[in-house]
């Protein structure tokens, strides 16, 4: 068997059939449901000449990371509660940004509902950016003292300089609890770290994926924010707290699962017959 093979068969498993199958459905309800947001951009296309021009490469490009990183090493007992995280948490980011106007979308819709899926989508990608980054960080030859004082520090650095971004961007809307509400559990997460390592790179594979995600978003005019920036810096970095905020919120949900969660059925014993 080649390489190649054991690799495809190490990334690929049974549940990542299952999840390509919801993703790909996902995608085709969104554009079903919303068809008319469609027909407008393909009404843009002209298929009698050089269609390929008025193709959204960047947006093929990010399609295409995002398809192939969330069907490797799919697992449902986990990804399903990432989905749900995200699902949730989508919803709360998208309502506090069109609500206090810091972005608004062209469609006018405070938050749009097609945009929602996404979150889970990016987060299930965002999951499988980390665990590589931790993999590959775990094979360099560096002591753990060392290490964990480097990362330590870079935590610190990345988060304090993001809270500070946070503050500056989100000064016109003080007069908004939402704002005061996603401040507050900003700091909350960010001066209550479970794991130093883990939540930092959690928080660069989401800003790294973000960027992609603002650059197409803004330059196409498919939402704005207030300063009219392609992209904000804050916003960028924003999906990389809001990345950690999801998977904190998993490991909550995780313990109270395990605290108050119905105990798992007990096989029962069979008596062999006399």
């Amino acid at each position: 068997m080649s390489r190649f093979h054991v690799a495809l068969k190490t990334l690929w498993t049974r549940d990542s059939s299952i999840l390509l199958g919801g993703f790909l459905l996902t995608v085709f309800l969104i554009v079903y449901i919303w068809w008319p947001l469609a027909e407008e951009y393909l009404a843009y296309v002209d298929w009698n000449g050089a269609w390929w021009a008025y193709m959204d490469w960047l947006l093929l490009g990010i399609f295409g990371f995002m398809t192939v990183t969330i069907i490797a090493r799919a697992n449902l007992k986990t990804d399903l509660l990432i989905i749900f995280v995200g699902l949730c948490g989508g919803l709360a980011i998208e309502s506090w940004g069109t609500q206090t106007n810091l972005w608004h979308y062209y469609t006018a819709e405070r938050p749009p509902l097609w945009i929602i899926p996404a979150w889970p989508i990016a987060s299930l990608s965002i999951d499988r950016i980390t665990r590589f980054l931790d993999w590959t960080l775990s094979r360099l030859p560096i002591k753990p003292s060392i290490f964990h004082f480097l990362l330590s520090t870079l935590y610190w650095m990345t988060f304090a300089s993001f809270l500070t971004l946070m503050l500056v961007f989100i000064t016109p809307t003080f007069d908004k609890s939402f704002s005061w509400l996603a401040l507050s559990l900003c700091i909350l997460l960010i001066f209550t770290p479970m794991d130093h390592r883990y939540a930092l790179l959690t928080f660069i594979a989401g800003s790294g994926l973000g960027y992609y995600l603002e650059l197409w978003g803004t330059t196409r005019e498919c939402w704005t924010y207030y300063t009219l920036e392609t992209p904000p810096v804050f916003a960028v970095l924003a999906h990389g707290m809001a990345a950690v905020a999801f998977w904190r919120a998993g490991l909550l949900l995780k313990m109270l699962w395990g605290r108050f969660g119905l105990p798992k059925p007990r096989q029962t014993e069979v008596q062999p017959e006399v």
